[in-house]
């Protein structure tokens, strides 16, 4: 049997899964390969940390040309997160004909253009399945198994933390801070979980699901973005009031001859199969015009979730099966639709607010409301003191421009104290 050597740029959690699978599987990936595959070398930064795992003395190196300048080395694994220095690094591997696999959404959202023009130049493929999802195939689903369909909507719960956090919330009780400490003694959150908690890690992963389906290039700026640091307990509980989970969602809708497109906190009925997904799982919804709705589900992090996606683009490369799936993005004539801001984009909306404690209140804020064509569909009211009552209201489909207009008159006669929170409702079914 034929003999493949690859280089892994990186031994994080992910780097371990694949160095665990590939030892572990390795019948199984030889019969389904074709190939013997050696990992000649481990890229670290430092030579001596404890890792907790064996490697063979000779494989680790703390030097990247020890990797990219290697003729022997066909696959170079990209596994170090981040735009530098892993950008140069295959760059530089893509210029010495090194095929690429990587799990780095942030360097394929933002940098993907250069990247697989680059990649086309030079006849080497570049594979990127563990960047969205995990575990879950869903670049494959996209790019090979629904290419019949026209793709019409893309919802998803596509980062573990964020949904981590906010199911120990609705789960257990517990404020965002308690949850996100949790979640970082797990090992599901970073020190800095500021990709998370903020969007960016799940926007990146927007980006590319919605540049697959959608056939068009997006720039990552006009993508609407929020995240869940501004949940608060009782947004849980009133939440659960109406009938809802709050889940951060990415979606993702062709409107013609816009896309809409935002990732935010949004509240899912109770019913619907997204509320149920828990702890760190991520699941993916996807319409298409001939297969209709279908969900994809499963571990969205973890060594051997991701490790599984990141082997199986490595065998893909070597049983030459695998497409170039954003060659066709970056070609001259690829079109760049337009998305829609956040402000025309129409849906329900949660308030919590609070108002002074005077009759008929209710009243004149449902008038102001009204006369922007905003309907109030539901109020809970919990009246706190004498003088002020605490409240949450649900609203009929409006615009966001809209509903700021009658928060900004209801704000100017003082009807309401404080707007504490506003949340995008999503009536799925």
């Amino acid at each position: 049997m034929d003999k493949v050597r690859i280089a892994l740029l990186g031994l994080g959690n992910v780097g371990k899964g694949v160095w665990k699978i590939l030892n572990t599987n390795i019948e199984e990936i030889k019969k389904r390969s074709g190939y013997e595959i050696e990992v000649s070398k481990i890229l670290v930064r430092d030579l001596n940390k404890d890792r907790s795992i064996s490697i063979p003395p000779g494989i680790l190196t703390a030097n990247p040309d020890d990797i990219l300048n290697d003729n022997s080395v066909k696959i170079v694994v990209e596994l170090l997160g981040g735009m530098d220095p892993a950008k140069d690094y295959i760059l530089r591997s893509i210029e010495n004909k090194k095929h690429i696999v990587t799990a780095n959404k942030l360097l394929i959202a933002t940098a993907g253009e250069e990247l697989f023009s680059a990649a086309y130049e030079k006849g080497v493929q570049l594979c990127f399945e563990a960047s969205v999802g995990g575990g879950i195939p869903i670049i494959k689903n996209i790019t090979e198994s629904l290419t019949a369909n026209k793709i019409e909507e893309i919802i998803g719960i596509v980062n573990g933390t964020t949904n981590y956090i906010l199911s120990k919330m609705a789960d257990d009780g517990v404020n965002f801070q308690n949850a996100l400490k949790e979640a970082q003694i797990n090992g599901l959150a970073e020190a800095d979980p500021t990709s998370d908690v903020e969007g960016y890690d799940a926007l990146y992963k927007l980006l590319i699901l919605a540049s697959l389906a959608f056939d068009t290039k997006i720039d990552v700026n006009t993508i609407h973005r929020e995240g869940i640091r501004n949940i608060e307990s009782i947004d849980i509980k009133y939440a659960q009031e109406l009938g809802y989970a709050i889940k951060l969602l990415a979606v993702a809708r062709d409107k013609g001859d816009k896309l809409e497109l935002k990732v935010h906190p949004a509240m899912v009925p109770a019913f619907h199969a997204l509320s149920n997904v828990k702890d760190s799982f991520n699941a993916i919804l996807i319409k298409g015009n001939a297969a209709g709705d279908l969900m994809f589900y499963g571990r969205g992090a973890g060594d051997l979730p991701t490790g599984s996606a990141v082997v199986g683009d490595i065998i893909s490369i070597l049983r030459n099966k695998r497409d170039l799936p954003f060659k066709r993005l970056f070609k001259n004539d690829t079109i760049q639709k337009k998305v829609c801001s956040a402000e025309e984009v129409v849906s329900s909306y949660y308030i919590r607010a609070s108002a002074g404690n005077i009759p008929h209140v209710f009243d004149k804020i449902k008038s102001i409301f009204a006369e922007n064509d905003i309907n109030i569909l539901n109020i809970i009211k919990n009246v706190e003191s004498q003088n002020t009552v605490y409240f949450a209201l649900k609203t009929g489909c409006t615009s966001k421009t809209n509903l700021d207009k009658a928060l900004n008159k209801i704000m100017d006669i003082h009807y309401v104290d404080k707007v504490e929170n506003i949340i995008r409702i999503e009536d799925l079914y």
